[in-house]
């Protein structure tokens, strides 16, 4: 017996359509479900652009690197951070670079400067809020897609060493309470690396060869604690 007989041409060949896309590899709707490109950019100093290594090798890259490796595909990764800059440098780098405002996940860390240069603590509270607040407009206004990292301590290493390492770790600890709270006020997650910092004091691969900036393999080290906060801001914006 033949199919045509019992079913019409126009029911047949639904039917042999409906087979073939059944047998089918993979359709467009699976295809539709792998990860959105992400657009990264990290804001900060010098322990954003990786003074003291290859820059290759700093925070921001190698978490791009890490989230690759997670089956996220990243887009592109955006640095504006420079050497030396105080919570005011950073305002004016920005100013200059003038990023968009389509970023999927921006970070902050400043204040390392601000605190070896004795600046005003009301300062920082006031600029760390206003650079927070433009974190949060590079996110597409939205402050879930936002993490603070907290400043090292650099009091351990040997640059930090030759000055007043325990006045450095209580002056580094005001900020970094400082940077939290503020972040809190924006339900901001704030990631602490500085008890990671501090594994240097007794290894020194963890610093590099200026003696003062962290090394590629500190940085490693901070990646895999921000990693979770990071996952998880990716994962909630599928």
């Amino acid at each position: 017996m033949k199919l045509y007989n019992y079913f019409s041409p126009s029911v047949l060949a639904s039917l042999i359509i409906c087979i073939i896309s059944a047998c089918s590899p993979a359709s467009q709707k699976d295809q539709s479900n792998s990860p959105d490109p992400v657009r990264y950019l990290a804001l900060g100093d010098s322990y954003t652009i990786g003074t003291g290594i290859d820059t290759v090798r700093n925070y921001p890259n190698q978490l791009a690197d890490s989230l690759e490796m997670r089956g996220y595909v990243i887009d592109s990764t955006a640095v504006i951070a420079t050497n030396g800059w105080t919570t005011g440098d950073l305002k004016k780098g920005i100013k200059a670079s003038n990023p968009d405002s389509s970023y999927d996940i921006v970070s902050l860390l400043i204040g390392v400067n601000n605190q070896y240069q004795g600046l005003e603590l009301d300062l920082y509270k006031v600029e760390f809020r206003q650079l927070l607040e433009q974190a949060i407009a590079f996110a597409g206004a939205d402050t879930s897609n936002v993490w603070v990292i907290s400043i090292p301590n650099y009091g351990v290493t040997p640059f930090g060493q030759s000055r007043n390492p325990v006045v450095i770790r209580q002056e580094l600890q005001v900020y970094n309470d400082i940077a939290r709270d503020i972040s809190a006020e924006y339900n901001i997650p704030f990631v602490n690396v500085t008890p990671i910092s501090e594994l240097a004091a007794d290894d020194s691969t963890l610093i590099a060869p200026d003696d003062l900036h962290p090394s590629a393999r500190m940085y490693a080290l901070w990646v895999k604690e921000i990693l979770p906060t990071v996952t998880q801001i990716l994962d909630q914006n599928d």
